[in-house]
Formats: C-alpha cells, structure tokens, sequence
C-alpha cells in the first residue's frame, strides 16, 4: 500500500473524537469536500451540538488554512478548495445552527463596487469569513451605490465589504462611504475595503474603517473591530 492511499483508507467513524476533529483540520487544508461532510455528520450522531462542530472543527481547521494563506504557504486555488470543504460541512449545520438560535459573529455585506467585474478576492474573502462564522450576504459584482444601501436597510450587517481590482473604480468606494456619512448611517457598520490597488494611506482617505490586504487579514480585522465595538 503506497502512503498517498493511507488517506483514503482512513475510517472516520473508527477515530475518537479529538483524533476525528484533527484529521477533519487535515481534510480541511486539503479541500476534501466529502470528507468534511461526513466527518461532520459523525460528530452530531455522537452528539456534538452544531455550533461545536462549527467552532472546534471547521472554523478552527479554517484558522490554520487562513494563517498559511497569509505566510504565502497556501496560494489562492487551495484556499478555494478548502473553503469548498467547509462549505459542504455548513450546508448540514447552518439549519441546525438556525434551529438552536446560534447567533453568527456577526452579518456581512460584500459586493464588488461599480464598474468593476472582478470577484476572485471577494468570493475568498467572502468564504473566509463565512469560514470563521460570520453570516455573509454577498451583492456579486458591479455594485451600484443604491445595492449598497437597499442591503444594509434589509440586512442590518455589522460590516460592508467594497473590493475593486481597478485604479479606475477605486474611488467609487469613496462616493458610497460620502452617501453613507450624508444619510447619518456611516456610523451603523464597519467598512472595510480591499482590492489589489488599494493600500492603508487609500482606505484612511476614503473614510473607511480599515483596508485588509487578503482575505486573511480581513477575518481578523473583522473580528477585532467587532469585538471593540461591543466592548464599548
């Protein structure tokens, strides 16, 4: 038996819980979709509550992912895979986490601003904070600064996330954040920018909360500021 088969001759329901949950972070790194699934499936027949299977195995295993992401071990097509994991692990619980009550971290509305059509760092952005709990709404590409505002009447997020990948619709960004101060609900969400082009002196000048260079800083980002927030 050659080592690149161990893997699949692992039987999940044999291991103990703390051994299931490793080999699940494992499954996770490598975007082993199915894997995920029935991993998860095993820990709620052993009794396992939802949001414990959410917080020890799947955010914790996407924690890692998204460290290694950041150091530049991971690259964006993995990263990909394994937010494709977790979200075969999501489908089975976010019923039962609605079922339960299970507030999210916190709500999130991503779009792509107007103009722009590029959406790789969204989408990643997106799962990634899915991957950590968060509720995410996402507008697609192409927003328009009344997308903006119809889905923060509707969702009430904590957060609005604008990406851009052109020098040309960066300052969009700033128009929706000046519409934001002007109808007095700048102060309702943290709002986080991104996009290749942008940089920290771009995000203080257009009023936004913070920039985050990847996907991975925007989870942490997101996570502090959220916690401050309700701190104060």
């Amino acid at each position: 038996m050659s080592d690149e088969n161990l893997d699949d001759d692992i039987d999940l329901s044999a291991l103990p819980d703390d051994e299931l949950v490793e080999q699940m972070h494992d499954d996770l790194y490598d975007g082993l979709r199915d894997e995920i699934v029935e991993g998860t499936e095993i820990l709620l027949s052993r009794g396992w509550s939802a949001s414990k299977v959410l917080d020890e195995a799947l955010v914790e295993g996407m924690r890692i992912v998204g460290i290694d992401f950041r150091d530049g071990i991971l690259f964006v097509p993995e990263v990909l895979m394994s937010a494709n994991a977790m979200k075969g692990g999501m489908g089975i619980l976010r019923p039962l986490l609605a079922e339960t009550g299970a507030e999210p971290i916190g709500k999130m509305v991503i779009g792509t601003v107007k103009g722009d059509i590029h959406d790789i760092g969204k989408n990643l952005v997106g799962m990634m904070m899915e991957g950590a709990g968060f509720e995410v709404i996402d507008l697609g590409i192409d927003n328009p600064v009344e997308d903006y505002l119809a889905a923060i009447e509707e969702h009430k997020p904590d957060i609005l996330g604008m990406s851009a990948l052109l020098t040309t619709t960066m300052p969009y960004m700033k128009v929706v954040i000046d519409t934001l101060v002007e109808k007095g609900i700048r102060d309702d969400c943290i709002v986080l920018v991104g996009g290749a082009p942008l940089n920290e002196e771009f995000g203080k000048a257009v009023g936004a909360d913070a920039y985050c260079r990847d996907a991975a800083v925007a989870v942490e980002t997101a996570q502090n500021l959220i916690s401050q927030r309700r701190a104060a």
